[in-house]
């Protein structure tokens, strides 16, 4: 598909928060667990002033219309997108990327989920056309403006170092440490800042531009 680069930047993989979300082994968690899902292909409004939710459009490669990214806020439809994003319009699903440790755990368990994979997509598939009734895309307020950047931040490095230190370990047999739970802590709660801040830059309104004569 041709899309109008004077009207939107496209963001593919090449673009670092598309390559973020590609490397970042933590995001396994969302995208296995709560089915929260990048697509392939991004526009972003130009010289925008809105927050980058409200100038997101999501096409659908497969009939080409361009979907509001709010409709995917955390207000909608944000997680349990397992097999993709599903279009509304069509009734097909908007390819995404892959998690490389998502790709890493999905190859080494698949002896066991292959045999279920088309009756679970079959179901996820019929569950779909209520979950985009009476969407509300007007008004979606930014959680990370202001200091709610630090609450989603310091949340979401909790919830790492619950899984990370604590429910991983003992998956994996090695055990959990008192040396290593103290020093892990303050590991995440620095990650989570940073993780909320950014998503506040990202996030964040543009101001606009202004014209000169």
């Amino acid at each position: 598909m041709e899309y109008d680069k004077s009207k939107y930047k496209v963001w593919t993989w090449r673009n670092p928060v598309m390559l973020h979300w590609i490397i970042n082994p933590g995001l396994v968690i969302n995208e296995l667990l709560l089915g929260q899902r990048v697509p392939k292909i991004v526009l972003i409004e130009k010289d925008s002033p809105k927050c980058l939710q409200e100038k997101t459009r999501i096409p659908c490669t497969h009939c080409g219309i361009l979907h509001s990214g709010l409709k995917w806020s955390k207000r909608n439809n944000a997680f349990k997108n397992w097999f993709g994003l599903y279009c509304d319009n069509c009734g097909k699903t908007i390819p995404c990327m892959t998690n490389l440790t998502s790709l890493l755990f999905l190859g080494l368990t698949f002896p066991i989920w292959v045999w279920f994979k088309d009756k679970w997509k079959s179901n996820w598939l019929q569950k779909q056309p209520d979950r985009y009734k009476n969407l509300d895309l007007e008004n979606v307020p930014n959680p990370f403006e202001g200091y709610g950047w630090v609450r989603h931040g310091l949340t979401w490095g909790l919830f790492m170092y619950i899984f990370m230190t604590v429910i991983f370990q003992l998956i994996d047999g090695r055990g959990i440490t008192l040396s290593k739970a103290l020093i892990e802590f303050p590991l995440w709660t620095i990650s989570g800042l940073g993780y909320g801040y950014t998503m506040k830059l990202i996030n964040g309104k543009s101001k606009p531009k202004t014209q000169t004569n």
